[in-house]
């Protein structure tokens, strides 16, 4: 049986109620995105975004992306954990790589670091159609804004990276200041951003399903396109995400580790690809 999230009534993390009901809200189009999380070179994923929490999966990324690119995956999210970290990208040569080796089938985002437009532009440079900010996009920084105006909306995404109902950045270090998840979302989608990637950071990498709370309370906001990321363990949450309205998922761990099949949960998604 297909799990589904069943309250006709959630609320967001401000205490404010919006209604969603079950099967009411789903997106035409939907992306199943598996996530390639870059560190010094390898894929690793870690838990909560916490780097002594590592579990490395693969020293060939292009392996990964070739596979995940084989099995029909439409895009792929990959992240410069390094950037997130330091605040300056560094894997760059490592998704010029990946590009040149799927960009042709697959799109790729680009997240980790991009705090700057000199390192936005470089983004692009490695043959990401799409680009993902996260800490830029939270301060009195005019990036955001400059950077859509220059590239438009459909290559640049921002990420909603909530913890305790603060949206945060700084590659998620504990300490880092947060910005109230209504404020964060109605600033940012102000700006023209058409894509939020929405992870909540308490389940990223815990394979203990999505907070289909706190996306159904960014859906609610109606603007803009989500990506549900963060908890997905089974090809039941994936659907789930979809239900409430969610525009794709990010899937890493599940992935990884054979809980999630990406073949059986594309043709989950879209049948006629069976």
């Amino acid at each position: 049986m297909v799990a589904c999230y069943r309250s006709s009534v959630v609320k967001d993390y401000n205490g404010a109620r919006v209604s969603v009901k079950p099967g009411d809200a789903k997106s035409e189009r939907f992306d199943l995105i598996p996530a390639i999380d870059l560190r010094g070179g390898r894929v690793v994923r870690l838990r909560e975004g916490d780097f002594a929490r590592e579990t490395a999966y693969s020293d060939d990324p292009i392996e990964v992306a070739v596979a995940f690119a084989n099995a029909g995956a439409r895009w792929l999210h990959v992240v410069d954990l390094d950037g997130a970290r330091t605040g300056k990208p560094s894997n760059g040569p490592v998704v010029s790589a990946l590009a040149a080796a799927v960009g042709k089938r697959v799109r790729i985002e680009l997240g980790g670091g991009l705090r700057t437009e000199a390192a936005v532009e470089a983004g692009l440079a490695t043959g990401a159609s799409r680009l993902v900010l996260g800490t830029a996009a939270l301060g009195p920084s005019t990036v955001l804004g400059r950077v859509i105006a220059r590239y438009g909306a459909s290559r640049i995404a921002v990420a909603l990276d909530v913890r305790d109902g603060l949206v945060v950045g700084e590659g998620w270090r504990q300490g880092a200041p947060g910005v109230p998840l209504a404020d964060a979302a109605t600033r940012i989608t102000a700006q023209g951003v058409e894509t939020l990637i929405v992870t909540s950071i308490r389940r990223d990498g815990g394979l203990e399903g999505p907070d289909l709370d706190l996306l159904a309370a960014v859906v609610a906001f109606g603007t803009a396109q989500v990506i549900a990321s963060g908890g997905i363990a089974s090809v039941a949450d994936i659907l789930a995400t979809r239900r409430i309205g969610c525009g794709g998922a990010i899937v890493g761990r599940a992935l990884y580790e054979g809980r999630i099949d990406l073949l059986e949960a594309l043709a989950a998604i879209d049948p006629t690809t069976a």
